[in-house]
């Protein structure tokens, strides 16, 4: 298979498939909290202002040491799948309120050469399962 084949997309998670594409980051403030985030791919962020909503004051994007440390993967394929990795439970979730808004939802499978889907309902009961009940948060438009 070539880099441009049809099944291995390389402009992001799940370009030209049906549903919302995430984008998904893995930040930590000065406290040491750390959340993993998925919004809607095109989604434009301010680190300022997704600080205040999850109630602290400066976020910084992980290392790739915290990264493979605390989710086990690489850069690049972060997902709320790599929830399964977080043996110590220090990772909160926060989940874009619009992402959940139309199914099915695209995620990397913690490998970013590939991408799978779930539905909103699968999503939810997954992190729930996984001890990680995500907090839904509402970006401004």
């Amino acid at each position: 298979m070539n880099r441009y084949s049809p099944w291995r997309k390389p402009f992001g998670c799940a370009a030209g498939y049906p549903g919302r594409n995430s984008k998904n980051l893995f930040v930590r403030d000065k406290k040491e909290r750390h959340w993993l985030v998925s919004c809607l791919s095109d989604r434009k962020l301010d680190l300022k202002w997704l600080a205040g909503e999850l109630g602290t004051k400066r976020l910084t994007f992980c290392s790739r040491r915290r990264l493979e440390g605390y989710l086990g993967i690489r850069a690049g394929a972060v997902s709320p799948f790599a929830i399964l990795n977080d043996v110590t439970g220090v990772v909160r979730v926060a989940l874009d309120a619009d992402l959940l808004d139309r199914e099915p939802l695209n995620f990397h499978p913690l490998d970013n050469s590939r991408t799978t889907t779930i539905s909103r309902a699968g999503l939810l009961r997954f992190l729930e399962a996984e001890g990680h009940p995500p907090r839904i948060i509402r970006f401004p438009a």
